[in-house]
């Protein structure tokens, strides 16, 4: 863990399997939030801030004050390819917690999105770019960059507890958690019920076509 006064070279924590986020990106967050019977299911106003946008990717987890962005700054300085930035920001919607500036550096450096709670800016730009960011809401105001914050530490996300390493999946719907240990059983629980949902589907079809 980190805060204002101190930032470590690296933030060890262990991060799930590869295969495992590859599964669960391949399945909608709704057969997912099934799966973790609904209690990993972050609040319905954490959306995409541009169509299409999908995450999928361990937790770097950020914790900050409300409008303040300094946290992701360093953040960017530790993070690992293929993790989801994911800031827990007090639901504050008054201040953008990042645009595009923020969102160029993160492609640069392989980040696979970023989860808000609270508010962002740019989304067209960050649309161009394609960097996923999943927010409360979009607002041209921007950030301040005082602190103070903690990285690599639990979170409240949401409503949803969040740990280092823990599976983030986000999709039109919105964002799920995945606790990294639950990964695998999670994951054979929600392909089966996408297989189910998938053959009623079918079933239907050919009804209809009768």
């Amino acid at each position: 863990m980190t805060t204002s006064a101190a930032a470590p070279a690296t933030i060890d924590f262990e991060r799930p399997d590869s295969e495992l986020v590859r599964r669960l990106a391949q399945l909608p967050a709704a057969n997912i939030g099934d799966a973790v019977d609904r209690l990993g299911v972050a609040d319905s106003a954490i959306q995409a801030i541009w169509p299409g946008a999908t995450l999928a990717g361990p937790a770097f987890t950020v914790w900050t004050r409300p409008g303040d962005n300094q946290g992701i700054h360093e953040a960017l300085k530790l993070v690992q390819p293929g993790d989801v930035i994911v800031v827990a920001g007090g639901a504050d919607v008054s201040r953008a917690l990042l645009g595009e500036l923020i969102g160029e550096r993160s492609i640069n450096l392989g980040v696979a999105g970023f989860a808000l709670d609270g508010a962002a800016r740019d989304a067209e730009a960050l649309a161009d770019i394609g960097m996923p960011v999943f927010a409360r809401t979009t607002t041209p105001a921007g950030p301040y960059k005082h602190g103070p914050f903690r990285l690599g530490t639990a979170i409240a996300f949401g409503g949803v507890p969040v740990l280092p390493g823990d599976i983030i999946i986000g999709d039109s719907d919105g964002v799920v958690v995945i606790p990294r240990e639950q990964a695998a059983e999670v994951a054979d629980a929600a392909e089966a019920v996408f297989a189910d949902e998938s053959q009623r589907r079918r079933a239907i079809v050919a009804a209809r076509q009768q």
